[in-house]
This record gives C-alpha cells, sequence and structure tokens, in this order.
C-alpha cells in the first residue's frame, strides 16, 4: 500500500445504510430531486422504493436513470461491480457515487466492493459510511437487533433523524448510546432528512485529521466504551513508523481479528515521506493511499482507531508501536 501513488482523480464513494422507516428514502430524494449544484450517481437496490415522480426520470427503460437535476440513478438488479463499471464510461457526468444498503441490515459487503476489486478500486475511493438513524425508535432497535449497532459502529458520518419526535432530553440519550458504540463519527440532527448534500458527501471522513480539527481532545480518552460488545480503541505513535512493518503488521491483524474489526482507520506517518497515509479497511480489505504533505509546524503523529469486537488493548497497542522504524 506504501507505494501507491496519489490518486486524485478517484471519484468519491459515500455508501449510505439505515433501518427502514429512519428517513433514507426521504434524504436520498433530497439529493436526487434538489437543485444543489452537484451531480452524483446514486446506486440502489430497487428505483421504485424512492417514489420519484415519472417526469423526473429520463430514459426509464434502461437500467441507469438520468433525473432532472442531473444526477444519475441506478437500479441494482445484478452485481454492483458491473454498475460502478458501467458508470466509469459517465465519468464526466458526476461529481461523486452513492450505493444505498436497501435490504442490507450489515452495510460490510457494499463496501468491500470497493476494497475487493482492482478496477473500482484504481478508479474509486470510499469517502465515507453515512449511517440513518431514527431518534424516536432507536433505542428499541438496540434492544432487538444486533444489526442496528453495527450500522453504528460502522459509520463514519450519523444522520441522527426525526429529532422533532423527541424531546431535548431523549435526544440526548439517544446520542449518548450512539456515543457508546462510535466516539467518532459526526453526528447531524435532521427533521425529515434536511441537511446540506456539502455536509454529507465528499467528506474525506477516514482523514482523522478532520475529526481532529472539530474536536482536539477526542483521542486523550484511553477507555473505551461499548455497547453490548463493540467497542472503539484509538492509538497515538509520535515517532515515525516503518511501512513495511507496518503492513506486515495490520496484516496479520486483519488476517487474524477481520471478522470482529467492522472499521479500521487511520493517518500514519512514514519515516523519510512528507506526505501523511491514510489507511483504512472494513473487515478484512485493507486499502491506503498518500493524500498529501503535512501542514508546516503540525505534529507528525501517526494515529489508529479499531472499532470491533473482542479487542486487546495492549495487545494492539503493542503491535502499533513495534512498528517504529529504527
Amino acid at each position: 500500500m506504501a507505494d501507491i501513488a496519489s490518486k486524485t482523480d478517484q471519484i468519491p464513494v459515500t455508501v449510505l445504510t439505515g433501518y427502514l422507516g429512519a428517513g433514507k428514502t426521504t434524504l436520498l430524494n433530497r439529493i436526487l430531486t434538489e437543485q444543489h449544484g452537484r451531480k452524483y450517481a446514486v446506486v440502489i437496490n430497487e428505483f421504485g422504493e424512492l417514489g420519484v415522480d415519472n417526469d423526473l426520470v429520463v430514459d426509464t427503460d434502461e437500467e441507469v436513470f438520468e433525473m432532472n437535476n442531473g444526477c444519475i440513478c441506478c437500479t441494482v438488479r445484478g452485481d454492483l461491480i458491473r454498475i460502478v463499471g458501467g458508470l466509469m464510461k459517465r465519468r464526466d457526468k458526476f461529481d461523486g457515487i452513492i450505493v444505498e444498503t436497501t435490504g442490507l441490515a450489515n452495510p460490510a459487503p457494499v463496501a468491500q466492493t470497493f476494497f475487493v476489486d482492482e478496477t473500482v478500486r484504481a478508479k474509486t475511493r470510499l469517502d465515507a459510511i453515512v449511517t440513518v438513524v431514527d431518534a424516536k425508535n432507536l433505542p428499541q432497535r438496540l434492544l432487538d437487533s444486533a444489526e442496528a449497532a453495527e450500522q453504528i459502529a460502522f459509520a463514519d458520518v450519523i444522520v441522527l433523524n426525526k429529532v422533532d419526535l423527541v424531546s431535548a432530553d431523549e435526544l440526548a440519550a439517544v446520542e449518548a448510546q450512539i456515543r457508546k458504540i462510535n466516539r467518532f463519527a459526526t453526528i447531524h440532527h435532521t427533521t425529515r432528512g434536511n441537511m446540506p448534500v456539502t455536509d454529507l458527501l465528499e467528506q474525506h471522513a477516514f482523514d482523522l485529521q478532520r475529526v481532529l480539527d472539530r474536536v482536539p481532545d477526542f483521542l486523550t480518552h484511553d477507555e473505551h466504551e461499548h455497547n453490548e460488545d463493540i467497542a472503539s480503541m484509538s492509538f497515538e505513535v509520535a515517532e515515525p513508523l516503518d511501512p513495511e512493518k507496518f503492513q506486515a503488521w495490520i496484516g496479520v491483524v486483519l488476517a487474524d481479528q477481520g471478522g470482529d474489526l467492522l472499521r479500521t482507520k487511520g493517518i500514519l506517518s512514514y519515516k523519510g515521506e512528507d506526505r501523511r497515509f491514510a489507511f483504512q479497511a472494513v473487515h478484512m480489505m485493507a486499502d491506503g493511499d498518500f493524500i498529501g504533505p503535512w501542514k508546516a509546524g503540525e505534529p507528525r503523529v501517526s494515529r489508529l482507531v479499531f472499532i470491533g469486537r473482542n479487542l486487546n488493548r495492549p495487545r494492539l497497542r503493542r503491535g502499533f508501536e513495534s512498528t517504529v522504524a529504527n
């Protein structure tokens, strides 16, 4: 991964997940119909579920639909890789891709698509996993569905929807539940999915520096909280890392614990390299790339976050520290 060249022409991909009734369809309708000045390819499982009026759709007999605001809408009747490959032929017609995980309780299979296929991986980058959450019904969902917690744990961005249906105390309690599962995701409060598209898409959400810019002390809490058995842990190393040591170590970790690791992401400082290296993984599927130079005066500290089950903090810390360059 360390030898990968910077891929500035890669198309950002947002994976949108959320339970039925959370408000995901309303959010998608806004993206597909509002004049937000951007063009997106939206890949969904069944076009009919969106409920978009027929007069908003062009070429309705085709698998790829063009909306009146310039967005493209696709139905997944077959292979997601094939759909994405087809979209690449229209590369100049959109700014990013949104993949909705309708019918999939766990966003991992869709997210992994953008790691496992070399062609897709070369032309796209997983920008963020966005989870839409029902503020009113989340407490019950966490009680009756383990998948609800997994959707939150996977998220880089959380759209906490239907906040108009709960009191201030209820909202605070729901957000506290979310934070117990995932301390690192950005949370947006919305009613009927009303939020700027610019706060949802093209976020470079795996870039921990973005989080640190907003919440400078978010890595200082050494204890981990958990919901059921999902935990989030973060580590920091001040010395430059040896890329070969890091890749060898993280490869073993993902091979041994990939089933339990929902998300792994970090910003790394490699010895002799002036650029920041962004690493991220979904289960066992990993990817990484240099994302630009360190800023003047910025501490070149390597930070790594694990979100998953059965995490051994001392072992992960020792392993990460063992990748320091000699």
